[in-house]
């Protein structure tokens, strides 16, 4: 009878043991890193892969950009190095999404905050101040965004850009969503659009590339203020408060204007200042 008595005990303690190792397991995956701080095996960021200057994957398969160097920041200030980061591709209609199911830790991937988006994420930042502008061919005679009456306005699936000209500038402008931005320059390259709308900074990084080089113009047109966040899981308040706190490193010892000059100076864009963290330009 007493050995029946420890051997049931001892099951009892080893069923909570599993327990309580199945739950720690879940709440791993969850966070978008192997830990729910920093310093863990793995850090999970979200990027763009097709926008140069700011999130590109090369053919090397290394990564490169603004965004790129800035999270790689970030993800430093958390306690991971660079072999500890692992960039996942989240085009702008999933940002949301990715977050809300625990595939990423974070984001940063030209997101504009607005007041729509904040009720389903958290942001940290402004990091840069952008603005909306469209990208011509060379020879375009379209100067002004009511140019754009009747004619192809390409952007990406999800983004504002294209409804914001359409509903402020050009009712008229036939509007083209292509899944990446990629598709938008081989339309503009081929003539089935007549323009691409989205951040110049955006446009500029593509009109930098020499393969591009003399092809296409900015029309310099400031539509917009874009004010780039980084998106966190809505409520991670604490993983927002330590992202400023980079950011605000990031700036104060000059690595951000570095940032800039490496990644915008050989398209000559002329970047805004860094934005203080909180403060909106409208």
């Amino acid at each position: 009878m007493k050995l029946r008595k420890v051997t049931a005990a001892s099951a009892v303690v080893f069923a909570l043991a599993l327990t309580a190792t199945a739950c720690g397991g879940g709440s791993d995956k969850d966070s978008g890193s192997s830990s729910s701080g920093g310093g863990g095996d793995k850090i999970k960021v979200g990027i763009k892969y097709d926008q140069p200057g700011l999130g590109l994957k090369t053919p090397d398969g290394s990564f490169a950009g603004f965004d790129v160097d800035v999270a790689s920041y970030v993800a430093k200030e958390l306690g991971y190095e660079a072999d500890q980061i692992e960039w996942v591709e989240t085009k702008s209609a999933d940002r949301e999404n990715a977050l809300a199911r625990g595939d990423v830790k974070f984001i940063v991937a030209t997101y504009s905050i607005t007041d729509e988006r904040k009720q389903k994420v958290d942001f940290a930042g402004p990091y840069l101040l952008a603005h909306q502008d469209l990208l011509v061919k060379k020879d375009s005679d379209i100067s002004e965004a009511t140019d754009l009456n009747d004619k192809k306005l390409c952007s990406v699936t999800g983004s504002t850009s294209a409804q914001n000209v359409k509903k402020d500038f050009a009712p008229k402008a036939q509007l083209r969503e292509y899944p990446g931005y990629s598709e938008c320059i081989a339309g503009l390259q081929s003539g089935s659009v007549d323009a691409l709308t989205t951040d110049d900074s955006i446009l500029a990084g593509y009109a930098s590339q020499d393969k591009f080089k003399g092809q296409f113009k900015l029309a310099g047109l400031k539509l917009s203020n874009e004010n780039y966040g980084i998106g966190v899981k809505k409520g991670d308040t604490e993983t927002v408060n330590k992202i400023n706190d980079a950011l605000e490193k990031m700036v104060s010892d000059k690595s951000w204007q570095k940032a800039v000059d490496d990644n915008f100076g050989p398209a000559e864009y002329k970047n805004e200042p860094a934005p203080k963290i909180g403060e909106l330009v409208q």
